[in-house]
C-alpha cells in the first residue's frame, strides 16, 4: 500500500505536475495548494499501473486569502498560469471565499476547505515550498485514496442537504470507467 512518502515520490517523478507546482508557486499565493484530481488521478494512475497520465478536466489550484475575495483575482490568477503552462485546463479559487458557493460557516484554511471536498479520495493536496519540497495535505487521510475507495467526507455525510451533490458527482465523474479498480460508495454506507 503506498504510504503518504510514496505519494510524495510519484508527483517527484512526475516532470508535468513539478512544472505545474512550480507554475503555482511563482504566484506566490498565501496557502496555496494544487488539489483534487491532480493528485487522486496520480495516485489511482500508479495503482492501475498506466504509464500514461490520465487527463485531468481541470487543475485546481487553491488559496485563502480573506482580504481579498474578488473572484476577478482568481481569473486573472488563471490568465498567468496559462501564460506559464498553455494548455492546461487551470481553475483557481480562494477558499475564503467558497463557503458562500457550498453553503456552510466560512473554511479556515485552504486545507479546512480540501477537507470538506465531496469524496475522501479527492481531499488530497500538494504544495511546493521555496526550497522545491513537495508538501502533501489530506485532512481525510490517504487510506481511501489508496485503497481506491470513493466515499463522501464527513462534511458530506454529516450534512443530508449535499447528499444530491455527491450523487450528481459520481454519475457525472464516471471514475470507475476511467479506473476500473475502485469502489463506490453511496452517501450513506
Amino acid at each position: 500500500m503506498l504510504t503518504e512518502r510514496d505519494i510524495i515520490r510519484l508527483v517527484e517523478s512526475d516532470a508535468w505536475r513539478m512544472e505545474a507546482l512550480r507554475a503555482a508557486r511563482t504566484l506566490e499565493l498565501p496557502d496555496w495548494w494544487i488539489c483534487a484530481g491532480f493528485v487522486r488521478s496520480l495516485v489511482w494512475d500508479a495503482l492501475h499501473g498506466y504509464a500514461e497520465r490520465t487527463p485531468l478536466a481541470d487543475v485546481d489550484v487553491v488559496y485563502y486569502d480573506a482580504g481579498c475575495l474578488d473572484e476577478g483575482v482568481e481569473k486573472a490568477l488563471e490568465r498567468k498560469l496559462r501564460d506559464r503552462m498553455p494548455g492546461v485546463p487551470w481553475s483557481v479559487k480562494n477558499e475564503a471565499r467558497m463557503h458562500v458557493l457550498n453553503g456552510g460557516p466560512p473554511y479556515a484554511s485552504s486545507v479546512d476547505a480540501i477537507g470538506k471536498f465531496p469524496e475522501t479520495a479527492t481531499a488530497l493536496g500538494f504544495a511546493l515550498d521555496a526550497d522545491d519540497r513537495v508538501r502533501l495535505t489530506a485532512p481525510c487521510g490517504i487510506g481511501d485514496a489508496v485503497r481506491m475507495i470513493v466515499r463522501p467526507t464527513p462534511h458530506f455525510r454529516s450534512r443530508p442537504e449535499l447528499a444530491a451533490i455527491y450523487e450528481r458527482r459520481l454519475a457525472s465523474k464516471d471514475w470507475s470507467r476511467l479506473w476500473p479498480k475502485i469502489r463506490v460508495r453511496p452517501i450513506r454506507d
